[in-house]
């Protein structure tokens, strides 16, 4: 069922778990992100990032989340991750995409107000949850495992920014970055605490590959709503690929996918997420 996030936020606060946002990129691999949530029963939200239309179309991605979504037994929301632009933003909201984020996080302070409101603004009477960021949760280095160029969040400004905007989600940066690290970011859960009594929306971790299991069921259990997961999902497809080494295409896709769904359900224990009621 074709959901929004709010919806799932509420049960993951009640409940005290996250829950996987996973980046599709085709078919399949949305396709196996659904299937695997159906089979656990778990609740899924499918994201898609504006950075990936290199990949498919906008509109290519709502169809397919959203027939995706529509018709499987779990709670499914489509979300569009990273929206830079106020143009594509809105466009997924007219598409039918029930959550989407705004990322102006490199702008300043003042510019990323103005931006996430007029986004929450345009959204919200369409019904759809708008995700924010404040901070800025930077990219990772393969070689260096716990440098990156991201910028803690405030708890200050986080909580001025959150009342300002009218935004329903915040992505908070507390030590992971995008991308893979050879070794385990270090995440500054005080930080995470502080943000979570102060702030009464759901908070979301971006960068949650490569961040460690112990990490990652901390950043769950205490308060964190939602983890975005990418890179770990196409690591392990190669890694599985040369296991295996394919010799057809077919099996090659077969393989991949298997991958894609032990990685989601791995995931799916680390967050604690419990089985949708």
């Amino acid at each position: 069922m074709l959901v929004t996030t709010k919806e799932l936020f509420e049960q993951a606060d009640k409940n005290n778990y996250a829950i996987p946002a996973a980046n599709f990129f085709d078919l399949d691999s949305a396709r196996t992100y659904v299937k695997t949530a159906e089979r656990l029963k778990k609740p899924l939200i499918l994201a898609f990032a504006q950075s990936h239309m290199n990949m498919m179309s906008l509109e290519e991605a709502a169809l397919i989340g959203k027939f995706l979504a529509e018709k499987s037994t779990s709670p499914v929301a489509l979300h569009l991750d990273h929206g830079q632009d106020e143009a594509i933003i809105k466009q997924a909201i007219d598409l039918g995409f029930t959550s989407v984020m705004i990322d102006a996080s490199e702008d300043s302070f003042e510019e990323n107000v103005r931006r996430s409101k007029a986004i929450a603004d345009y959204a919200h009477p369409f019904g759809v949850v708008v995700e924010a960021e404040i901070g800025h949760v930077g990219a990772g280095d393969s070689l260096e495992s716990e440098e990156s160029d991201s910028i803690y969040t405030e708890f200050s400004e986080a909580v001025k920014f959150a009342e300002a905007t009218g935004i329903d989600s915040l992505a908070v940066s507390i030590g992971t970055a995008h991308g893979h690290y050879t070794g385990t970011p270090k995440i500054n859960f005080d930080v995470l605490q502080q943000l979570y009594e102060a702030l009464a929306i759901p908070l979301v971790l971006h960068g949650g590959s490569s961040s460690g299991d112990e990490n990652l069921e901390k950043c769950a259990l205490n308060g964190i709503r939602k983890i975005n997961i990418f890179t770990d999902f196409i690591t392990a497809s190669m890694d599985k690929i040369r296991e295996k080494q394919p010799e057809n295409y077919f099996d090659l896709i077969h393989d991949a996918n298997e991958a894609i769904a032990k990685t989601l359900e791995h995931y799916f224990n680390v967050f604690h997420t419990a089985s949708h009621e």
